[in-house]
């Protein structure tokens, strides 16, 4: 007798029915760069079909997700290049740009889409780092983390549901949540950035937040090369409150989600970056791939390998495929 697998592939109802992993709309988290001072949305060259937009046009791609029956949108801050300075003091003004977009964010959906804010001073210091730089140059992590704390404060005054620390300084989960009770923000839920690695694939993102680095991030960032870090990362993130863990990026680092997602204990999101997107959408524009089953596959593999939430350029794209 001949064992036949293939019956289970014959047919694409045959095939929707034995599917082991699903993706959902609601799973899909859309990042969204507002720019401060832009009379119109900007396309992002290196991002094809992302732009940074205005207020305005924020509140109307909240709606768009909110319809869409996304899970949420990520918020990240453009300032104006005058606005920059070393300790990233826009971030943290609730006249400034990403704390003016959860607002309006906010009042636009409510309650019916979560909110998410990066919370993060490297779209806002003139160095381009991720915190402040101590007299050496390198960033000081204790001093970063104190204004993180103070960011996600003001992000959750302006209406996010959730603060995203993504700087990997040492402490700044405790940090941040012990600001947060302090001030009332108890309901407020932190995605902690918490195996985030120095990846060469994340150009295209600093062309969207306008970024001023020079140089890299590899002291704070974690090495490519090292698979325990990241376990060892997460679970501290947790130890020390994080409500979900996020590994960042996606795509190159499955092992790492999947080592993650089988020891948290919390909800585990995962990140298909900059880079990953624009590759895809590059190939599928000079004809060597679909675009849209590519994306598909991309962010079904992340799925796949144990996130439970993912951050994707594509979500309002994909979220056409499950309401199709």
């Amino acid at each position: 007798m001949i064992i036949r697998p293939r019956r289970l592939r014959s047919s694409a109802a045959m095939r929707r029915l034995v599917a082991q992993t699903r993706v959902h709309p609601s799973q899909l988290v859309l990042p969204v760069f507002v720019a401060d001072g832009l009379a119109e949305p900007r396309p992002i060259s290196s991002l094809p079909g992302v732009v940074q937009h205005t207020l305005g046009s924020l509140v109307d791609e909240a709606h768009r997700a909110q319809a869409a029956g996304l899970g949420g949108i990520m918020l990240f801050g453009v300032p104006r290049p005058e606005d920059k300075d070393a300790t990233g003091s826009h971030g943290l003004r609730a006249d400034g740009i990403l704390n003016r977009a959860l607002s309006a964010a906010r009042a636009a959906v409510g309650d019916e889409l979560v909110v998410m804010a990066d919370t993060c001073l490297d779209e806002f210091t003139d160095h381009g780092h991720c915190g402040v730089l101590d007299a050496s140059g390198l960033v000081d992590n204790d001093a970063s983390m104190a204004l993180y704390a103070t960011m996600a404060v003001a992000q959750a005054r302006a209406g996010a549901h959730v603060v995203s620390p993504s700087g990997m300084m040492d402490g700044q989960v405790a940090a941040i949540r012990t600001a947060l009770d302090a001030a009332g923000y108890t309901q407020v839920a932190i995605l902690a950035y918490a195996a985030k690695y120095a990846s060469a694939f994340y150009g295209p993102f600093r062309e969207a937040v306008g970024s001023s680095l020079s140089g890299d991030r590899k002291t704070y960032q974690q090495d490519p090369a090292n698979r325990r870090e990241g376990v060892r990362e997460a679970a501290l993130d947790e130890a020390e409150g994080a409500d979900f863990l996020m590994v960042k990026p996606a795509g190159y680092y499955l092992d790492v989600l999947a080592d993650v997602a089988a020891a948290a204990a919390v909800p585990v999101a995962a990140y298909q970056v900059s880079g990953e997107y624009a590759m895809i959408c590059a190939a599928a524009e000079r004809g060597w791939i679909d675009r849209r089953a590519a994306l598909a596959e991309a962010v079904t593999s992340i799925v796949r390998a144990g996130a439970s939430i993912v951050l994707t350029y594509a979500a309002l794209e994909l979220s056409e495929d499950h309401h199709g």
